[in-house]
């Protein structure tokens, strides 16, 4: 019945016409390639004299938090490029996706929050790097700009809705740029949005914009106390080293990540000059940490925090005031629910995940939203070319399992159970000790191993085809 009729005998019979149904919201998720959790401005003033980098700022992505929720304990449940990828987007896990490596193609029958939300009315745009092996598609997505595989930081061959646009600029200024172009033009007018924004900074080969080229110039970073220390696997290789108080840094990651921040602005300033700002979700994210020499290790994949942890900030403008932080164990897998939930459909039960639409609100509710989490990583062929055989880290951190509570962790290696790791982490929050034989710490032992192969079962872990057996030294 037209709502002017409803009105209408809604006045005759002095009853209150029912409110109209609120906007679905609209979806902004950014994310870059191995930003570790404290490679942001925020983390650095908020961990003041333990910070590793208190010189480096990102204003953009400090306003984000300013006006939302900044979570300290955001993880990844493998710490790889595209199987992270593949985690956000689905909101399973690896084992269950299919994506364990980075050479996979996603499945384009495979449910994500992209195709639920295009089949409930969505209007759907991705820009930027995908990383689902050389995979041409993105599935569930009506609008695209983006290029194949890792790309390159200039000279990026963007494929435009299948038509080839060379970027002569910097591969995420571009990216930036078509971010925009959806917002102001490409997007359907009619229908709420959703645009994920993958970012190639800062990931190897570290190539700043021009502009940033000389920042942070002279900085170096704090010492840690894992710094110098070797990882638990690949014993007997290399040897722990000595370290100073302060220590170089690959400034060029972090001119990089500036580089990024610059270009979350353009899209934040592009919300609010649009005036859609008050009815959009903003996500922005990494796709995993990043070694600066902890555990004397560059890289991620293996289960150390500065690998798995990540910077996740949520701007809801719906949902009450910002500057907001919370402690609760988050997860990758946990965006797709999310935005569901948010959306109004449907989470089909195969995500792993959670909603975090109640840490969202002004008043959360009591009791810790997750008590543990599963960690997986799948050994890849290795090790990189002219690398030694038995080089640590890299493609040869070996198969790994871990379970992590918001004060301890145990980590599994799959063909070496005498590699087994345990962590106090509110005691030694750098990992610097292996517990896992200390009398101390049996009970914590067998709670966490406990839990450990509850998860596995729940989760339905199993160790895919073609994962390679950990060599023998």
């Amino acid at each position: 019945m037209p709502r002017l009729l409803l009105a209408l005998l809604a006045a005759v019979l002095g009853r209150p016409t029912a409110a109209a149904d609120p906007p679905r919201p609209n979806f902004v998720f950014l994310f870059a390639d191995d930003q570790r959790y404290d490679a942001l401005g925020v983390v650095q003033k908020e961990h003041g004299a333990k910070g590793r980098f208190p010189w480096f700022k990102t204003p953009n992505m400090d306003r984000l938090a300013a006006d939302g929720v900044r979570f300290r304990n955001a993880f990844v449940v493998n710490a790889l490029c595209s199987p992270s990828r593949a985690c956000f987007l689905s909101g399973r896990y690896s084992h269950a996706n299919g994506i364990w490596d980075n050479r996979t193609p996603l499945d384009e029958g495979l449910a994500t929050h992209a195709t639920l939300l295009r089949a409930a009315g969505y209007s759907t745009g991705y820009v930027g790097k995908w990383h689902q092996g050389t995979q041409p598609a993105r599935p569930g997505f009506d609008w695209s700009a983006s290029f194949t595989g890792q790309g390159a930081y200039f000279g990026a061959n963007f494929l435009v809705n299948g038509k080839s646009e060379k970027a002569d600029d910097w591969t995420d200024d571009r990216s930036a740029a078509y971010a925009v172009r959806f917002l102001e033009a490409d997007r359907a007018k009619d229908k709420p949005f959703l645009l994920v924004v993958g970012f190639k900074a800062p990931h190897g080969p570290f190539d700043p914009p021009k502009r940033l080229a000389d920042a942070f110039a002279g900085e170096v970073a704090r010492a840690v106390p894992s710094l110098g220390l070797l990882p638990g696997f690949n014993p007997g290789v290399g040897k722990p080293k000595e370290v100073g108080e302060t220590v170089p840094v690959n400034l060029n990651y972090f001119r990089c990540v500036a580089g990024v921040d610059e270009n979350v602005g353009k899209v934040l300033d592009a919300l609010d000059r649009l005036k859609l700002a008050g009815n959009t979700v903003v996500v922005y994210s990494s796709d995993n940490g990043y070694y600066h020499g902890e555990h004397g290790l560059g890289d991620k994949r293996s289960a150390y925090e500065e690998s798995m942890r990540i910077p996740l900030l949520v701007r809801d403008p719906r949902s009450g005031p910002g500057g907001v932080t919370r402690d609760d164990l988050v997860l990758n897998v946990d965006l797709a629910p999310t935005l569901l939930d948010l959306a109004g459909v449907p989470v089909p039960k195969e995500m792993h995940g959670k909603s975090w639409r109640p840490l969202l609100a002004k008043d959360p509710p009591r009791g810790p939203f997750r008590a543990s989490f599963f960690y997986e990583y799948f050994r890849e062929d290795g090790p990189k070319k002219g690398a030694p055989a038995a080089t640590p880290g890299g493609y040869n951190t070996p198969t790994t399992t871990a379970v992590r509570t918001a004060a301890h962790k145990l980590i599994r290696y799959r063909d070496r159970p005498e590699w087994t790791e345990l962590f106090d982490l509110a005691a030694d929050p750098y990992e610097t000790k292996n517990r896992f034989a200390a009398p101390a710490l049996a009970e914590v032992r067998a709670a966490l191993e406990k839990e450990h192969d509850r998860l596995a079962k729940e989760l339905g872990y199993a160790v895919p085809a073609g994962v390679p057996a950990e060599p023998k030294r």
